[in-house]
Order: structure tokens, then sequence, then C-alpha cells
């Protein structure tokens, strides 16, 4: 599956930050710009699948990017979440009118945010958006919540499944129980690092046939890596 791309705009650092570390955390590939005019010229060499914008910008405001963006054949048709302090009706209509796609007025909520950008990617790009993550022998299909190896269903517990749909999305890299436990969200505040070893051995015995290889990769005093072959 080919991740999809994702341009975020947007001249605050933290923000910046907290965008690029949860959209890469649900798989997505991020690229971070803080100016206008900067992004407007990459825009002309690459253009993602969709772009979250903020309103003020150095150089050329969001809301004039958006405007040129909309009368260029190569992007009138690029997906657009616009982000503002404004929050006023009046402000809604003008983005809106100006050719962005959904609005979001800050301070938002992360898991609001992810929302809307998986809504309006399957709503304007289907094609980059999979209900199913396959890796090797083994699929996981994030509609049903089911996980298939070799055609074989294998039942998880809820902790072990959504640990392994992240790992699937990020083959090969290895991440700390740290960072899993960051990752995985508030849903499994139950557990603590302590226990993290604890879903994998369960993780790794549901998911290995004895006579097929591991795909759960231990690294000593690092963590996890979900083996790609």
């Amino acid at each position: 599956m080919n991740a999809p791309r994702i341009m975020v705009v947007e001249d605050e650092e933290p923000l910046c930050v907290l965008l690029r570390y949860n959209l890469e955390a649900e798989g997505y590939k991020v690229e971070v710009i803080t100016r206008g005019d900067e992004a407007e010229l990459r825009l002309r060499e690459s253009v993602p699948d969709l772009l979250v914008l903020d309103w003020m910008l150095p150089a050329v405001s969001g809301i004039e990017l958006c405007r040129r963006l909309r009368t260029r054949p190569e992007t009138e048709r690029l997906p657009i979440i616009m982000l503002t302090a404004r929050g006023e009706e009046s402000d809604r209509v003008r983005g809106l009118s100006t050719g962005a796609d959904d609005y979001l007025v800050k301070p938002f909520s992360t898991p609001e945010f992810l929302a809307r950008v998986r809504a309006l990617l399957r709503r304007a790009k289907p094609e980059v958006v999979s209900t199913q993550l396959k890796v090797g022998d083994i699929v996981l299909d994030r509609e049903t919540h089911r996980v298939f190896r070799n055609k074989s269903e294998i039942r998880l517990g809820p902790t072990e499944y959504r640990l392994l749909e992240f790992m699937m999305q990020h083959p090969g890299r290895v991440f700390s129980r740290g960072q899993l436990l960051d990752n995985v969200g508030g849903e499994t505040n139950h557990i603590d690092e302590r226990t993290v070893d604890v879903h994998f051995g369960r993780l790794r015995k549901a998911v290995n046939a004895p006579d097929a290889p591991d795909v759960i990769r231990t690294i000593r005093g690092a963590g996890y890596a979900f083996n790609e072959d």
C-alpha cells in the first residue's frame, strides 16, 4: 500500500510538530512547509494527496494560496483542509468559498483533525485510502477488524490488534515501548511499558504458526519491529 502524501503548510512550530507526529503515526507521508510562497513553489513541483493549509502565513496567506491553487488545472481538485484561528461564520464562508474543502478552527482536537483527514481522503481520493494493510503474508482488514495469515484467520484481543495495525503501517521500523504506548492511543491507557512485552508475547503467539517465520523482531534495549519479509 502506498501511503497517502500530505503537505502541511503551517508557521506555528509546536503545531507543525504535533501534526507531523500524529499524521505519520497514522501511516501518512508528511511534508511540512512554513511559508506560503515556499509552499506555492513546492506545489508546482509535486502535488500531494491532501493539503493542510493555515489561513495566516508569511509572504502569501493561506486564503490567497488556496485561491491560486484552484485556478491551476494541476491543483484545482486538490483536497484542502484550512486551519485558522478565525471562528466567525463569515470567515468560514470565505474560506470555503475560496476553495477549501474543510475548515478547522484552532484550537482543535487531534482525533477530530485525523477524522477530517480520513474522511476527506475517502471522499476525494478513495484510491489512496486502503481499508486493508498487507505486509508479507499477513492481511489486516480495518473495516472488519479481522486479521489473516496465509488466508487463515487469526484471533486477536483489542490491544494486540491495535499494536499489530500500528506496526504494519511502519514495517521494518523499530519502536520503543514508550513510543508504542504513545501511538496506539488512549484506548490502551490500562497498559504500561512493563506490560507491552506481555501483549507482544500474545501477539507473537497468535500470528506465528509453528512452521511460519517470526514476523516480530525484539531488539534488546530498543523495542520491537515488524519484519517486512
